[in-house]
This record gives structure tokens, sequence and C-alpha cells, in this order.
């Protein structure tokens, strides 16, 4: 059959496996970039806080120390007493569902293991 071009095994095989080559250098080179672009984003997010630390001591001491910042709608801290925070945050969903309130409607004062 003239006008026909047939391959064998070994000219397909090398086209399939310049093919993935072909596709894996591509996922690598653009896993790269997302990498790089992460670290960048990172490095952009860590200087502002890196400014703040850069103060003297001396100016610490200077400023009165400003009261601890709450969320908004939150009533204040929780003592845990042998309660681990996840078990503790666990806990206060779970009373602000059965009282059907919202959780910055209630104010938990200390949440304590019993033994």
């Amino acid at each position: 059959m003239e006008g026909r071009l047939t391959l064998n095994i070994g000219d397909n095989l090398l086209d399939a496996l310049l093919g993935y080559l072909v596709v894996f250098i591509g996922l690598t080179l653009l896993m790269c970039v997302v990498v790089i672009t992460g670290k960048i984003m990172v490095a952009k997010l860590k200087k502002p806080a890196e400014a703040p630390a850069a103060e003297t001591p001396a100016a610490k001491a200077a400023a009165p120390a400003a009261p601890k910042k709450l969320a908004p709608g939150s009533a204040g801290d929780v003592k845990l007493y042998d309660t681990d925070p996840r078990d503790a945050a666990m806990i206060m969903a779970i009373v602000a569902d059965k009282l059907q309130k919202p959780l910055n409607e209630l104010r938990f004062v200390s949440i304590k293991e019993v033994k």
C-alpha cells in the first residue's frame, strides 16, 4: 500500500516517551513557579510583621501596656483548667446550640474537666 506510513513498535514507544517527558517537564516547571510565587507571598506577609519587632526594649518599657483587644462580639477570656482548647471550643458550641443563643451573647468564665 503506497502512501501509507507504518510505524514500528520502537517508533511508537519513542513518541510516547517523548510526549510523557514533555508533559512532566511542563508540570515540573509549573510546580517551580507556584512554589517560588508562594515563597514571595510569604516573605511579603512576614516583612510588615518584623518591623514592630525591631523596636528597642526602652521604647516598649516607656509605652504603657495596651489592654488586650478582644474580637468583636466576644465576652472576654476563658480560663481553662485541665481542658484542651479544642474540647473547650466544642463545649461552648454545644452549650450555645442547646440554649439556642449566639455564642457571642454567652460569657464563659472558666471550663474545668471533672475527673
